[in-house]
């Protein structure tokens, strides 16, 4: 079982101080309904919302630069947004957020992405849908690149936080996964299906349970199918350490030429998995940058993702909650 003593907990939560961390991805929005239905509508047989509060919140990779910022980093968000209504509201929760908007691109060919949910009481009712998955143009993939060179010298790592909705090109990623390398900065890699093999070279890939079910066409039902798909995994993709994480069985964590090691889930209390995947990534990519090895790192990520379960909503992870918990061990 991983430890980690006090002295080094207070040590590492002080280096994660003003770290530098760009993150590039999918940017979206997170536009929540919620009000109560009493009545059925005349028109079609549907329930009526009347709607008692409308919110919204920042999501995907917004939401990874978020966590970022509240376990004290410089989050540095690199994507596009449409040149739209939820593009002033998305620029404007930035802005609340004091996270910087140099690396958001407006690109008017394609919306802001946005999860619309509808909820009803307790009661998640639907979830509406409005994106664009194509890729972008070479010009915006351009852009997005040379933003990226212009911080090299600046960041302590990069986060790329990839949901398949097209900022993440397959010319992109090697071109920023080549540049980071022959800078030296850590590499960390949130993946989904597309595009998942041409992650090569990165610090620490991090897929879930289904990501790694669907890319390789299996169903993961037993340790000895974690470690054959791990070891797969780090063959195929060069990375230094491959990390699946397996829900409320924790994290396997695999390193070159080391044994496999695994951490139980520190969750608590499960009342809602949105958005763990994005504080586990944060969390990671800080702890790694502040001077953690693989271990530590996985060891409080572990404690975050468990932390914002318990938690009804995407919320961030806030770092004297985090270290306070971690200091406990419970």
């Amino acid at each position: 079982m991983i430890q980690i003593g006090k002295n080094r907990l207070k040590d590492l939560k002080a280096n994660f101080n003003n770290k530098k961390i760009a993150i590039i991805g999918d940017m979206m929005l997170d536009s929540y309904f919620w009000g109560d239905v009493k009545r059925i509508s005349p028109e079609a047989p549907v329930p009526v919302l009347e709607v008692e509060n409308e919110f919204y919140r920042l999501g995907g990779a917004a939401n990874v630069a978020l966590n970022i910022q509240t376990l004290n980093g410089i989050p540095l968000p690199i994507g596009v947004i449409g040149y739209d209504n939820h593009g002033t509201i998305f620029s404007s929760l930035l802005n609340e957020a004091s996270i910087t908007n140099d690396g958001i691109i407006i690109d008017d060919s394609r919306p802001t992405t946005t999860k619309t949910r509808v909820i009803a009481g307790s009661q998640h009712v639907v979830r509406i849908d409005k994106e664009s998955k194509i890729y972008l143009n070479e010009d915006i993939e351009g852009k997005i690149y040379n933003l990226f060179e212009s911080k090299i010298n600046k960041i302590d790592a990069v986060i790329l936080q990839d949901y398949n909705k097209g900022v993440l090109t397959p010319t992109l990623i090697n071109r920023i996964i080549m540049l980071a390398n022959k800078h030296n900065i850590l590499i960390t890699v949130d993946p989904k299906f597309n595009n998942f093999f041409n992650y090569k070279d990165v610090t620490v890939f991090k897929p879930n349970r289904k990501e790694a079910e669907d890319v390789l066409g299996i169903k993961i039902k037993s340790n000895e199918d974690i470690s054959d798909v791990g070891k797969k995994f780090l063959s195929k993709l060069n990375a230094k350490n491959i990390l699946i994480t397996l829900g409320e069985e924790g994290i396997a964590i695999f390193q070159k030429d080391k044994e496999e090691k695994r951490m139980p889930t520190k969750a608590r209390k499960v009342a809602d998995v949105s958005g763990a995947g994005d504080t586990v990534i944060s969390t990671l990519t800080m702890s790694l940058a502040a001077g953690a090895n693989i271990l530590e790192a996985s060891y409080l990520a572990n404690y975050a993702g468990g932390l914002v379960c318990e938690e009804v909503g995407i919320v961030p992870i806030e770092i004297d909650h985090l270290f306070n918990i971690a200091e406990n061990g419970n």
